[in-house]
């Protein structure tokens, strides 16, 4: 058996972190084991899942990427860890810290893994980019959840493909199901606009508001139904509550029942100002639940036929109002076996992965 290092942030219920786990709980465990370098102290969501699949945590300081000491932090853990032959780093245009780490330390196989299109225009814009221009010289494959995110993060470099993969059963809409979680919800007459993501600039929460708030105007039967959490959810909490519609917003926090909450929802809202591709945006088809998302979401993630609509994000809060309410009167039904034959049923990506770390591990 070997042992397959993913360095990440922290292994909450992101896009990500839910990514990794449908692989990890696929792979033949008895010949590949994931291991995970976080960089929180706390426990995540995910945590107690991953030793009971017999994965080991580790920690180490946060992410400073300038740190001498943070730098000789990794290069003590990879020293004093040499059964890592693969090191696979999820850490976006920041990932050629640990990858270099881990290059000065020997480790053979360097995965850089793009999960995004682009990143918020933010104080620290400008030092990401030019940490990402290191990551083709410091990685010995790249990794990308889809075209826009390997294009835009490795520059021309010839990069993978590893689709962000579900379980596609888990998400098979039934018609009894939806009605009863909605009548367990309090939602049995409503019309339910869903939303999963955490609560930070890219997502774009606010314009989201704006947009509920004119899809109540024109129909009092909306809810927003909003899954996630993030440093972000209160500045949107108390924009919910100057628009007066606290009573019609409901923020369920982080779950771990998100394919039953699909089911519930009738229209799915993704206004991001960027993306990769979305592992959200494919469990939503999986769950036959109509779309409404923007036109900075890569195009890849539309996988099945006549269940997503584009909108351009410079349109008018009314403009997405209309399309959604639209939307949500398209009958929802099972989409599961296109889910698989666009190849982002998990059964199958997983043992490509598998075979791949196989593959490299025996290499060197």
């Amino acid at each position: 058996m070997i042992r397959v290092l993913h360095v990440v942030t922290y292994m909450g219920r992101g896009g990500l972190e839910t990514m990794l786990m449908n692989y990890y709980r696929h792979i033949d465990r008895s010949k590949v084991q994931f291991d995970f370098l976080v960089h929180r102290e706390f426990e995540a969501d995910y945590d107690e899942e991953i030793k009971s699949l017999g994965g080991r945590i580790y920690h180490v300081s946060r992410l400073v990427p300038w740190s001498r000491r943070y730098k000789a932090e990794l290069r003590r853990f990879f020293r004093t860890h040499p059964e890592y032959k693969i090191v696979h780093v999820h850490q976006d245009c920041l990932s050629s810290v640990a990858l270099q780490c881990a290059k000065d330390c020997g480790i053979p196989v360097r995965i850089a893994h793009s999960h995004n299109s682009n990143q918020d225009k933010n104080i620290k814009y400008l030092f990401k980019r030019y940490y990402m221009r290191k990551i083709p010289e410091t990685a010995t494959e790249l990794f990308a959840c889809g075209k826009a995110a390997g294009d835009w993060m490795f520059g021309g470099k010839t990069y993978r493909l590893l689709p962000n993969a579900i379980a596609a059963g888990k998400y098979i809409y039934e018609e009894e199901k939806a009605k009863k979680i909605k009548k367990e919800l309090g939602l049995e007459k409503n019309i339910v606009i869903g939303h999963i993501g955490r609560f930070n600039p890219q997502k774009n929460h606010k314009f989201l508001i704006d947009i509920f708030e004119k899809c109540f105007e024109k129909n009092q039967k909306v809810r927003l139904m909003l899954i996630g959490d993030g440093e972000g959810r209160k500045e949107i909490e108390n924009k919910v509550k100057e628009r007066g519609l606290q009573d019609k917003v409901l923020f369920m926090g982080v779950r771990r029942d998100v394919p039953e909450l699909l089911q519930a929802m009738d229209v799915f809202v993704f206004p991001s100002l960027y993306e990769g591709l979305p592992v959200t945006m494919i469990e939503e088809q999986a769950a036959g639940v109509p779309a409404v998302i923007s036109d900075r979401v890569s195009k890849e993630c539309i996988i099945t036929k006549g269940l997503v609509k584009v909108e351009r994000l410079e349109e008018t809060p009314e403009q997405w109002a209309d399309e959604i309410l639209k939307q949500a009167k398209i009958s929802k039904s099972d989409r599961s076996e296109e889910i698989k034959k666009a190849k982002y049923d998990v059964e199958t990506t997983a043992k490509w992965l598998e075979e791949y770390y196989l593959k490299k591990a025996e290499v060197n």
